[in-house]
């Protein structure tokens, strides 16, 4: 192994130990929060101490590349694609890539089809009450439900993304868009089904997954970056806040027009 190989080993191995060291740190609070309750309050011995404390490495391990993978991977790609788009000059195009990103990776996102799913559940149930067994036309209708909350989700945070790529392009404040969405809401939730209205809240949480917000936030950094006359600070941020607030004025709608 020459000197440079053993100097690029040293030091992957050093960023290798200070990325577990962080994410050990960002979890402390967790173990000990646990370790007081599980001592003072339920004093009770653990069981499966080695599974517990192989999961927890498990864990620390998980979120060391994780975020690893954030900064090598993703933070780059999403800013590289937003100065090329910008470089490009090709305004429909950086949309038409918005739109996809927002959609494509909620559409896919665990959390929002755990979510469809226990909601058609709820939502779609037997007209005889414990009807049993289930039968395959329920099961159908929860399917659609499903696949329509997760679609019209999606179809959200697609649109969101577009309209604020336009706001950092054209400068405007956010201030007004958030505040108007969420008086808009505000506004929706006095004429939707109530059996909607904490689904539609919650909607806005489970669209901010671990792919979506980082590649989004990348995306405005670097469009902001790339624009003259604008600030990543104030311009580039406001993505993600666009992406939980639309779901919920959507899923609202889709409540009201469903019922």
């Amino acid at each position: 192994m020459n000197s440079f190989s053993l100097k690029t080993a040293k030091l992957l191995a050093l960023n290798s130990l200070k990325a577990l060291w962080s994410s050990f740190r960002d979890l402390l609070p967790i173990i000990i929060t646990v370790g007081i309750f599980q001592v003072f309050v339920f004093q009770q011995e653990l069981s499966n101490v080695g599974s517990l404390l192989a999961g927890l490495v498990m864990v620390v391990a998980g979120l060391a590349l994780f975020i690893s993978g954030l900064e090598m991977g993703l933070f780059p790609l999403g800013e590289q694609m937003a100065r090329d788009f910008a470089k490009k000059g090709s305004v429909p195009w950086l949309l038409a890539f918005a739109f996809a990103l927002g959609f494509g990776t909620v559409f896919a996102e665990p959390a929002l089809i755990a979510v469809a799913q226990k909601a058609s559940e709820l939502v779609v149930v037997p007209e005889v009450a414990d009807e049993m067994p289930i039968t395959s036309e329920l099961l159908a209708r929860r399917q659609t439900f499903a696949l329509t909350l997760r679609t019209v989700v999606a179809l959200s945070v697609g649109l969101s993304l577009i309209v604020g790529v336009i706001r950092i392009i054209r400068g405007w404040p956010i201030h007004y868009f958030i505040i108007g969405g969420y008086l808009l809401v505000m506004l929706l939730t006095f004429f939707a089904p109530a059996k909607v209205i904490g689904l539609a809240y919650d909607a806005g949480g489970v669209t901010t997954s671990t792919i979506t917000v980082p590649l989004t936030a990348a995306l405005g950094v670097g469009l902001a970056s790339c624009i003259k006359g604008r600030n990543p600070m104030l311009d580039g941020f406001g993505l993600i806040a666009f992406a939980a607030l639309s779901p919920i004025i959507f899923v609202l709608l889709m409540g009201i027009i469903w019922t």
